[in-house]
């Protein structure tokens, strides 16, 4: 089955509103199984209009991700985002398939 994913691009503006955002997000990412893959950091805007921030979180599956990102507890830590970053967040399944070889 493949895995899920989180892609998250995001502009703070409001860095304690946007802690309070981390700080209640953590537990419904532990319970829906998300591991952060990329959290930050750098990067090179190769093509099309970069954010500050970039993430990519995985879950067990696609239908993890979709539960984590529909459940109450995701939800309630979305709100105190709202008014301190913009963010486009996409729900995605992985890919098992063949490799460029």
């Amino acid at each position: 089955m493949p895995k899920g994913y989180w892609i998250g691009r995001v502009d703070v503006g409001d860095e304690e509103k946007y802690k309070a955002y981390i700080a209640a997000n953590a537990a419904p990412f532990a319970a829906h199984g998300a591991r952060f893959l990329v959290r930050g950091g750098q990067f090179h805007a190769g093509e099309g209009t970069a954010r500050q921030r970039n993430v990519v979180i995985e879950f067990p599956s696609y239908q993890a991700a979709l539960d984590c990102w529909n459940s109450a507890g995701y939800q309630a830590a979305r709100d105190l985002r709202m008014g301190a970053a913009v963010a486009e967040i996409l729900v995605i399944e992985g890919y098992e398939g063949p490799q460029p070889s």
